[in-house]
């Protein structure tokens, strides 16, 4: 059985979030799939909901995007192609055969069911599902491990959802830090909330759901793993030029190649929490520290003093630290110029 726990203790889990950026067309989907796992993306995942559960014919547009159609929630939704059990087969054995993780987020009882007859290792629950309890209940009774966003979410609410989790006795689920705004500007990000949920929840791995603009994005993701954040999801398209969906806020096929360098090589750099010398140092420490130097020529019996006394590389001999300790010392030995003083010279 999958454990994301594990997963996250090896490395940061890159999850491209294709969500409806194929247009329904499979081919499509079937091309992105391949060339997330061709970036070096962990994870493909998709958005899975019946558009009649999903929204009531009174639901508003809350964004406005230009090309996504229809006038109401429900309309826009119904332009969705909903993605039949055959169809999720067809693309997660693309992603099996291409070595990618596939998974999607579910947004009701009956759609978490269809993705568990796939086997699917893991669940997703988006932000604006956060206090539906009905349905963390239902995805946590499968036992598989749950990614929950926490965009638009005060603490409160994020508590009382892992807790609904863990009271249905499943204890392995990840947090993502997120802002539900599409686009997100770079001030609203608002990073250091990662610092804050992973303080709140102390043992629960933290990510980052990302909604900020492609271009030049990677630094921001790059500072999420530098904050703590173990999960790294991106929106994923073909083409980020285009209107509707999603395709503004996704990174393309050569801007998440950039993005899964960029992650890796902070995640590379991060190393030890704790200050100490490391091995790659240890040149430096003997040879580009300093040491107490002869001056000039010290004949045997003289007492040492700062004049004769310099102060140079390498620090293969007395520390500068010592200067007060020498000084005032008699020379044990004839000591040259720009010798390295050793302690038994003084």
């Amino acid at each position: 059985m999958f454990s994301l726990i594990e997963y996250l203790e090896k490395k940061v889990f890159i999850i491209a979030e294709i969500g409806c950026n194929f247009e329904n067309d499979l081919a499509k989907a079937e091309e992105m799939i391949i060339k997330a796992a061709e970036a070096g993306a962990d994870a493909v995942k998709f958005q899975t909901f019946i558009a009649e559960k999903l929204a009531s014919k009174s639901a508003e547009k809350f964004w406005d995007i230009d090309g996504c159609p229809g006038e109401t929630q429900l309309e826009e939704f119904q332009q969705v192609k909903q993605l039949t059990l055959e169809d999720y087969k067809r693309l997660s054995s693309v992603a099996k055969s291409a070595g990618i993780i596939f998974f999607s987020s579910p947004e009701d009882e009956e759609s978490a069911d269809l993705l568990e007859c796939l086997d699917m290792p893991l669940f997703k629950i988006s932000s604006m599902n956060i206090t539906h309890i009905p349905l963390l209940k239902h995805v946590a009774a499968k036992k598989k491990p749950i990614i929950i966003s926490t965009g638009a979410s005060t603490i409160g609410e994020i508590e009382e959802a892992i807790k609904t989790i863990k009271n249905a006795g499943n204890k392995e689920l990840a947090i993502l830090h997120c802002i539900s705004n599409y686009p997100t500007k770079d001030e609203n990000a608002n990073l250091r909330m990662i610092t804050h949920i992973k303080t709140a929840f102390p043992g629960v791995p933290v990510g980052y759901s990302d909604h900020t603009y492609p271009k030049n994005g990677e630094g921001v993701l790059a500072a999420a793993v530098a904050l703590g954040a173990r999960i790294i999801e991106k929106h994923f398209t073909f083409d980020n030029t285009r209107g509707g969906y999603d395709h503004e806020i996704s990174a393309d096929y050569d801007g998440l190649k950039s993005i899964v360098t960029q992650i890796r090589r902070v995640e590379n750099a991060l190393g030890s929490e704790i200050k100490k010398p490391v091995e790659s140092e240890s040149k430096a420490r003997v040879h580009a520290r300093r040491s107490l130097v002869a001056a000039d020529n010290i004949c045997e019996g003289t007492v040492i003093t700062r004049e004769i006394l310099e102060v140079k590389r390498p620090g293969t001999g007395i520390g500068p630290g010592f200067l007060d300790i020498v000084i005032g010392r008699k020379a044990r030995m004839d000591i040259s110029r720009d010798t390295v003083l050793q302690w038994d010279m003084v």
